[in-house]
């Protein structure tokens, strides 16, 4: 009967990924610890080391600043409505004595 495959979860990949950037066990030791294949071990090492500098670059500015962006909008726009409530709240007053 075959051997059914393990399936690892994304962040097992990550640790043993780092692991393996790390160096400090060969790819055989990393792959007797975990029971990955070090071919496998070797192709997330590569994943990780080629999505790195995604991770800092400024892609996800934008979506923040626009988000940002819509906050201080709503922000003002309720400082400006609480400014009308205030005065029309004033008005009404001089209106009922």
């Amino acid at each position: 009967m075959s051997e059914k495959r393990k399936k690892y979860t994304p962040s097992e990949k990550a640790k043993i990924a780092l692991e393996a950037i790390k160096g400090e066990l060969t790819l055989a030791q990393i792959s007797s610890k975990y029971g990955a294949h070090a071919t496998q071990i070797n192709a997330w090492k590569k994943q990780a080391l080629a999505l790195l500098p995604d991770l800092f670059s400024d892609k996800n500015k934008p979506e923040m600043t626009g988000y940002e962006n819509q906050l201080a909008e709503l922000y003002e726009q309720i400082g400006r409505l609480k400014v009308e409530n205030d005065f029309l709240k004033k008005k009404s007053e001089v209106f009922r004595g």
